[in-house]
């Protein structure tokens, strides 16, 4: 994401990459040592996005969403917006009411965390951004402050009875951002 965001130049064509990742912490850039409890064998790392820590794994759908906001004509907290916006619309589809929080990037059903937001912009383009729980073991959650956190709780859509895979939910979210961004967003396997 660093190199592809680094060379980009305009006009460019932006990209958003659908991944599950291996057992791994993540730190951003005000991420505090502290809100890492007990890693164990779980590797952290740092990144260069904003936030706290947060944690990754199978069962989870990362969206990194390298775009250019000049383009969209977008500025970062309309951005963020459009990312929490995707979510919800997403989850409303399935009957599921959830909600952003001011001062707490990310998307809540009943008070618990669903989906984590994290951005960098560097140039006008964006890079890194969200990862949404869909089936997932949330152990590792209790490993950490989520988001900087404490006691902050997660869920995930199995448990709120939305049984589908990383891959379906991917080409789900996909559509919803294509909708808030107003840019159609095509899918490869």
């Amino acid at each position: 994401m660093q190199r592809f965001t680094q060379q980009r130049e305009r006009p460019d064509t932006s990209q958003i990459w659908l991944v599950e990742h291996p057992p791994v912490f993540t730190q951003g850039l005000a991420g505090k040592p502290e809100h890492v409890l007990a890693p164990a064998e779980i590797p952290v790392i740092k990144t260069d996005r904003g936030g706290q820590v947060t944690y990754h794994g199978p069962g989870q759908l990362v969206v990194y969403v390298m775009l250019d906001l000049h383009d969209l004509g977008i500025g970062v907290r309309t951005l963020v917006s459009k990312l929490e916006n995707t979510v919800i619309a997403f989850l409303a589809d399935h009957n599921i009411k959830a909600n952003s929080r001011t001062h707490a990037p990310g998307v809540y059903v009943d008070d618990k965390k669903i989906a984590s937001l994290g951005l960098k912009i560097r140039k006008g383009f964006s890079y890194h951004g969200l990862a949404l729980n869909v089936d997932m073991d949330l152990e590792p959650f209790q490993r950490i402050n989520p988001c900087g956190y404490q006691g902050l709780e997660v869920t995930q859509l199995c448990e709120l009875g939305v049984i589908m895979t990383t891959n379906t939910a991917a080409k789900k979210i996909l559509h919803q951002l294509s909708e808030q961004i107003d840019r159609e967003l095509l899918f490869n396997d």
